[in-house]
């Protein structure tokens, strides 16, 4: 069941992180083009991902022994919003940071812990995501990639699609069947980690309606992973997967997205002296959707301080997320476009028309809507 969503605030001592962590970014990032902005968490900067790491802001929520920064939720959340409200690129280091070094945290050996937590937190390791395969949509259940146990390890055979940054990552954790089979739906799933660089791995990036390269095709042809690959018990891959997924899900990232070009138009809108009707009316619809699905997020992020795993209401806000995500660049569109002759600046246009090729996307990634809202409503006794 989906439970109540209490308002929260961030603690003084996170709040607090925002000023050097925007002295920071208005000296990294700040004078970079809106378009170039605009990617943000889908831009790859490994180098900016080692700044960030060198100021001890990679692994904030991982613990002092495995090099991270012994700090909670909050601390993280403040830090992602800050990166994504300005643009910066994330891109490199966001998947290992946000989801895989916490899932390795809570389900992962000691030498596991030992191997890959630092690294991540020194932005020396990247990961991608092995979930979605071709012929399965969004239904993660009927996945066919397998992982056969041998005597030195697992043999891994199948293929994963929509794989972010794949071809920059050096890891990949896949959801994989080690028993049954398809019909099976989901018993028999397993997560292990994938060193890309083993033999048998093939990595074809796929480029989108913008012209970028953000996603792969990755293939497993008689891949031999070693014995401790493997991520907590072999089978209880699908609980460990929506454990990971209330990571993935209730950050602000779901919010955000347009961020860049909201700030744009607004400098735009300051500059000519818009101040009719629609446009207020425009201004008001962004502002009071993100300030209640911001607060909620917050609520979220409080529920992970706690140690709780609120994948469900991660979920319905996800999906309420990804709406003003994609709304953004229509609401602008339609203001902008009411005025035909109106001048505007060439750095606002290709931000609006980066973000209306971009935006269809919003409602794929982390889950399509029709699958969150199936998540949801047995969440509610729906179904």
């Amino acid at each position: 069941m989906i439970d109540t969503l209490e308002l929260t605030e961030i603690p003084a001592e996170d709040e607090a992180l925002r000023t050097e962590i925007r002295a920071f970014l208005a000296q990294t990032v700040g004078q970079l083009a809106p378009d170039v902005r605009a990617r943000s968490w889908m831009g790859f900067d490994a180098e900016f991902s080692r700044r960030l790491a060198q100021r001890g802001w990679l692994g904030l929520t991982l613990p002092a022994r495995y090099g991270g920064a012994d700090k909670g939720p909050f601390a993280r959340f403040v830090l992602s919003e800050e990166l994504l409200a300005v643009g910066a690129p994330v891109s490199a280091h966001w998947i290992a940071d946000r989801q895989s070094g916490p899932l390795i945290l809570k389900y992962g050996t000691e030498a596991q812990k030992q191997f890959y937590l630092p690294r991540i937190s020194k932005a020396e390791a990247f990961f991608c995501i092995g979930m979605s395969e071709p012929n399965s949509g969004s239904d993660l259940a009927s996945i066919k990639t397998r992982a056969t146990r041998t005597a030195q390890g697992w043999t891994l055979n199948g293929s994963k699609i929509w794989t972010t940054n794949a071809q920059h990552s050096h890891y990949m954790i896949a959801l994989v069947r080690t028993s049954g089979e398809a019909a099976d739906r989901y018993k028999g799933l397993s997560q292990i980690i994938v060193d890309l660089s083993l033999p048998g791995v093939t990595v074809r990036p796929i480029k989108d309606m913008a012209g970028d390269a953000h996603f792969s095709e990755v293939f497993f042809e008689n891949v031999q992973c070693p014995e401790d690959a493997l991520i907590g018990t072999e089978g209880d891959g699908w609980a460990q997967v929506n454990a990971e997924l209330a990571f993935e899900r209730s950050g602000p990232e779901r919010l955000y997205s347009s961020m860049v070009l909201l700030e744009s138009w607004l400098l735009h809108c300051r500059e000519a002296g818009a101040n009719d009707a629609q446009t207020a009316v425009a201004l008001g619809t962004i502002i009071s959707w993100l300030a209640v699905l911001r607060s909620m997020s917050i609520s979220l992020t409080g529920k992970l301080a706690r140690g709780e795993s609120p994948a469900i209401e991660a979920t319905l806000v996800k999906d309420l997320g990804t709406e003003i995500e994609q709304a953004i660049p229509r609401i602008i569109g339609d203001v902008l476009g009411a005025t035909p002759d109106a001048a505007i600046p060439a750095s606002l246009r290709r931000t609006l028309v980066y973000l209306e090729q971009l935006a269809p996307s919003f409602s794929l990634r982390g889950g399509t809507r029709e699958i969150l809202r199936g998540i949801i409503a047995r969440g509610l006794g729906l179904r």
